[in-house]
């Protein structure tokens, strides 16, 4: 493999959406030549003021560039991207390297690494773990899988977009890890949810509830913005509830896959899938309030039959 131009790789990137349009501008601040496409062009030209150049067609940027990256919401939109006479596959150049940034069925990454070894390219899955903040601050966690010379080779690209990186082992591994990571985020939300509901229905004041618990050991970081937001009765979206929802589906699926049982997962699963047919562009966090929610409606329920 052609190690990477460590001065002036040309870099393409792929998916201009919530998570990409920040790390894009980050790559762009740190003085790559970035060259955009997006399925909505508007989106993608909105990062011409920044200094990038916008591909008319996914087959342009991928011949073009030394470098691809892609950051795509769904399996299906990778495989689209990737397959096809105008995907990457069919015009990339031999040599050039594929960072495949999304959050997809680790098979989807060892596919894309299979097909990339046949036309001597270079494929890592490096999913995202992070906030869009910790996007737009250069503050995210990568977590790679692929050919680790390949891998350590792009750490400079790397280093511009978070503040650390892991290598986990061969094609798979990064978007594996990433699962595993988004299992804690998806089920210590819930956790949360149900402890706060629990605390201000044995009468803890909301506001002071919420508070002291972001100051404890067992709130993760990911949460604890969480749980200042929600004191504000806040749930715009940073993470959306659908893509949780589609998280729970690939981790339920592939435990499944691997014949392991995770029923406090699948419990989580059924909650997060209730809210996200309710507010599914809202914030993942928004459990906490269907949580208190709930919590009240059982009380009206029992008092309209008595049992108070």
């Amino acid at each position: 493999m052609t190690p990477i131009d460590p001065v002036h790789p040309k870099l393409g990137f792929i998916g201009i959406g919530s998570m990409g349009r920040p790390i894009a501008r980050r790559l762009l601040q740190a003085g790559y030549k970035v060259m955009v496409y997006n399925r909505d062009r508007r989106k993608a030209e909105a990062l011409v003021e920044c200094g990038a150049t916008v591909a008319k067609r996914i087959s342009q940027l991928a011949f073009d560039a030394d470098v691809i990256l892609s950051c795509l919401p769904t399996d299906d939109a990778v495989r689209s991207v990737y397959a096809g006479p105008e995907g990457v596959f069919a015009n990339v150049r031999p040599g050039s390297v594929i960072v495949e940034m999304s959050t997809v069925n680790p098979e989807i990454s060892r596919e894309l690494y299979k097909l990339g070894t046949a036309c001597a390219v270079g494929v890592l899955d490096v999913p995202i773990s992070g906030s869009t903040l910790a996007a737009e601050q250069g503050t995210l966690t990568l977590l790679g899988g692929g050919d680790e010379e390949v891998f350590h080779n792009a750490e400079p690209i790397f280093r511009s977009i978070s503040q650390q990186n892991f290598y986990l082992g061969p094609s798979g591994s990064g978007t594996t890890m990433k699962l595993v990571v988004n299992t804690l985020l998806g089920v210590g939300m819930q956790a949360v949810a149900e402890a706060v509901a629990f605390g201000e229905k044995a009468g803890l004041n909301r506001d002071r509830l919420l508070d002291v618990l972001s100051h404890t050991a067992v709130i993760a970081p990911a949460h604890v913005g969480k749980l200042k937001k929600a004191a504000a009765n806040d749930y715009s979206r940073q993470f959306a509830t659908r893509l949780m929802n589609k998280d729970f589906c690939l981790i339920l699926g592939a435990a499944a896959a691997l014949q392991i049982s995770m029923p406090v997962t699948a419990a989580a699963f059924q909650i997060n899938t209730l809210e996200a047919a309710d507010s599914g562009g809202e914030d993942f966090s928004a459990v906490i309030r269907r949580m208190e929610n709930l919590a009240h409606l059982n009380s009206e329920r029992r008092r309209a039959v008595g049992e108070t």
